[in-house]
């Protein structure tokens, strides 16, 4: 075996086991919890606060009742299928809002990355912070399949905030905005 083999490959191979190994250790719907069962359809949103992109705390219940919801956690602030996402999210702001919903993105950046997020890319909706994901943990958004990246999950709820559609795929990011967007709809 040469030095290279020796230096490199061989502790890559290592880290992957061990990566699988972690991953699949766990078969509780929710990864991070095992106490925890993971959000389905027929849920309820769980009650949490956090902040948001403007440092204000934002609490769900001042939406639970009033507005159908859909809260789409995303891997990380201005990566490129994240920042599809939001920015398609974003076009399709003004049809969201005739539907009667509020867009709630989740991921575990800071207020000041989310901030700096939403000026970039313009985006009209609520950026909350998730730092320790907490509320990641909460509804169950699985990771990848080594559980390195955190998943991309969207939960749309009717308006007293039961479940009605979640969408997970890491791939598919801006599949996530049309699939909120066609059951809100049937909703009317």
């Amino acid at each position: 075996m040469n030095i290279f083999a020796r230096k490199w490959v061989l502790p890559l191979i290592t880290l992957l086991i061990v990566a699988i190994m972690l991953n699949f250790s766990n078969k509780s719907p929710n990864k991070y919890n095992s106490d925890m069962k993971a959000i389905q359809v027929g849920d309820m949103i769980p009650e949490f606060t956090l902040l948001d992109q403007n440092g204000t705390l934002f609490d769900i219940k001042s939406v639970l009742g009033n507005k159908k919801l859909v809260v789409y956690f995303y891997p990380k602030d201005d990566s490129p299928g994240c920042t599809k996402e939001a920015c398609y999210f974003r076009d399709l702001y003004e049809v969201f809002n005739a539907t009667n919903a509020v867009i709630i993105g989740i991921s575990g950046q800071s207020v000041e990355s989310h901030k700096k997020f939403a000026v970039k890319y313009r985006l009209s909706f609520t950026l909350l912070s998730d730092s320790g994901n907490k509320v990641r943990k909460l509804f169950g958004v699985p990771t990848n399949a080594l559980g390195l990246l955190p998943g991309r999950v969207t939960y749309v709820a009717d308006r007293q905030g039961k479940v009605v559609y979640i969408f997970n795929s890491q791939a598919q990011a801006e599949r996530h905005v049309d699939e909120a967007l066609k059951i809100l709809k049937e909703l009317n």
